[in-house]
């Protein structure tokens, strides 16, 4: 089994350097007094080179871009990408996944536990959630439940884990979030980290029983594709979103590595991981295949740039494209050879890109 801390070295090494980098911009003085200051509640610090330095998210949010990255930085362009502003966020935690709902809404999460939320397009943010209040939510959950119900052990083992996240502290971050309206959404992460909010953020519910990950391994992200709501984790864990039952029920995949996104591919789902594994199921992951990605090293990063068409990315900063619903692959020209954390559709044929230089709005070129 792959380690659950290993899969996400190389970001964490981008993070740490891009970090380094950061503290030197701080002006003298500005270091000593945060270092006394948790980071859920020191705002990040402005920096001119937010938008040039690492970043691990992007998103379009109506005419705007969105990308987020370490030390609470978010930057936004309203320009299709020529300039980019960095917005105001409450907190220094490094964020790791953004998502918009529409023009308007939109949530960011990362470290720390953290869920941030803007209604203005990204110009301003607001906390909703951290660790602190998140391991508190989850265990009154479990533990209201195991009242209701001593005997289960699988109870038992959820109010153990979730009383250590209490006692331990905000130290499980937030990979991923995904709302389908302004109001409903999740949030879900590290040792199966998983809330829900129907009300746009102002209220959360742990759904940590309602994930069958016994092992709580790590939760690294979730998306609708051909009709349904999946999530992809560690150690080959899959799962669907069984919407009558309020919970997620776990898709057998023969394969032993971390799975890192979800795409739609139209009439089937596609999932993909480590060392260019890629996989495609048909039929809501009753038979999966393996597809041949033509990446060797680990995508960051899946669009679905038209009915059929599907675009992969790896961190070394190839890509291939398909143009048969993910059924087969062929590299396809890069626009400028760069490390990527991750792609999306910027529109007009043209792909929104993120990684340890930043953000950067390109068009894909050819098939080989």
């Amino acid at each position: 089994m792959v380690s659950r801390h290993a899969t996400l070295a190389a970001v964490a090494a981008a993070v740490f350097f891009a970090n380094t980098a950061l503290a030197a911009e701080e002006p003298a003085g500005a270091g000593a007094q945060a270092s006394g200051t948790d980071v859920l509640d020191r705002p990040a610090m402005q920096s001119p080179l937010a938008s040039k330095k690492l970043l691990v998210g992007m998103v379009r949010a109506g005419d705007k871009f969105v990308a987020v990255g370490p030390r609470g930085h978010i930057v936004l362009s309203a320009d299709g990408g020529q300039t980019w502003t960095q917005a105001r966020v409450p907190v220094s935690s490094d964020l790791t996944a953004v998502w918009f709902a529409s023009a308007t809404h939109g949530w960011a999460v990362g470290h720390d536990g953290v869920v941030l939320a803007t209604t203005d397009g990204g110009a301003t943010w607001t906390k909703q959630l951290d660790g602190r209040v998140a391991a508190q939510i989850m265990a009154k959950d479990i533990e209201a439940k195991l009242a209701a119900s001593p005997d289960s052990e699988e109870l038992k083992s959820l109010a153990t884990e979730a009383q250590r996240s209490v006692e331990v502290g905000p130290d499980k971050p937030f990979l991923d979030v995904w709302f389908e309206s302004e109001t409903t959404g999740f949030v879900i992460g590290a040792y199966n980290l998983i809330f829900r909010t129907t009300d746009g953020g102002k209220t959360w519910q742990s759904w940590f029983d309602r994930v069958p990950n016994p092992r709580f391994m790590n939760l690294y992200s979730i998306r609708p594709a051909a009709g349904g709501v999946y999530m992809g984790g560690e150690a080959g864990t899959f799962f669907r979103l069984d919407r009558e039952a309020m919970k997620f029920d776990a898709v057998p995949l023969d394969y032993g590595g971390s799975l890192f996104g979800v795409v739609d591919a139209g009439d089937a789902v596609l999932t993909y991981g480590i060392k260019g594994n890629a996989f495609r199921t048909a039929d809501a992951g009753k038979t999966w295949v393996k597809v041949d990605s033509g990446l060797r090293t680990m995508i960051v990063g899946g669009v679905t740039l038209a009915a059929g068409t599907v675009l992969l990315a790896d961190q070394s900063g190839h890509m291939s494209r398909s143009q048969d619903g993910g059924s087969t692959f062929q590299p396809i020209e890069v626009p400028k050879p760069m490390p990527l954390t991750g792609i999306i559709d910027a529109g007009g044929g043209k792909l929104g890109l993120t990684g340890p230089f930043g953000v950067m709005i390109a068009a894909p070129g050819a098939a080989h």
